[in-house]
């Protein structure tokens, strides 16, 4: 099935897999396990390319993203500070209003069980959003 995000002819799934092997040491292994588990938790999710290069994982908006820098892998979650997360993952952009991230450093393990939560929590959150968005009825004006 192609995904939203694909150029070129190619799904946004294959430019993330070419994403993730450009990597070549321990952030692709590390983001190939989150890409996983997310895949694990969300056969549906959706996966996009966004910003360039920017991995994105959605199910009805945004769940989170998957930036690699020189020392961490992060994984921004666009809702994080809406979201339960009694395993205390996020540990990064916890003074924002809406976002929270999760930096995994070279040799840290993340809780799959945890983390599987979170993405659970993440889709309930935007399909209750997408349910209490629906537009309003329009009441006409008494002459």
């Amino acid at each position: 099935m192609k995904k939203p995000g694909a150029s070129e002819g190619q799904s946004a799934s294959d430019l993330i897999s070419q994403k993730i092997a450009t990597l070549a040491d321990w952030r692709s292994a590390t983001l190939t396990k989150m890409r996983e588990l997310i895949r694990q938790e969300d056969p549906e999710v959706i996966e996009e390319m966004k910003w360039g290069d920017v991995p994105v994982w959605s199910h009805d908006g945004i769940l989170c993203t998957g930036e690699s820098y020189k020392k961490v892998v992060k994984l921004t979650f666009a809702k994080g500070a809406s979201l339960q997360d009694p395993a205390s993952l996020f540990n990064a952009s916890l003074d924002g209003n809406a976002r929270r991230a999760i930096d995994i450093y070279e040799g840290e393990e993340i809780d799959a069980a945890a983390f599987k939560a979170l993405i659970r929590e993440a889709i309930a959150f935007n399909s209750a959003g997408k349910s209490a968005a629906k537009p309003k009825s329009v009441k006409k004006a008494k002459d």
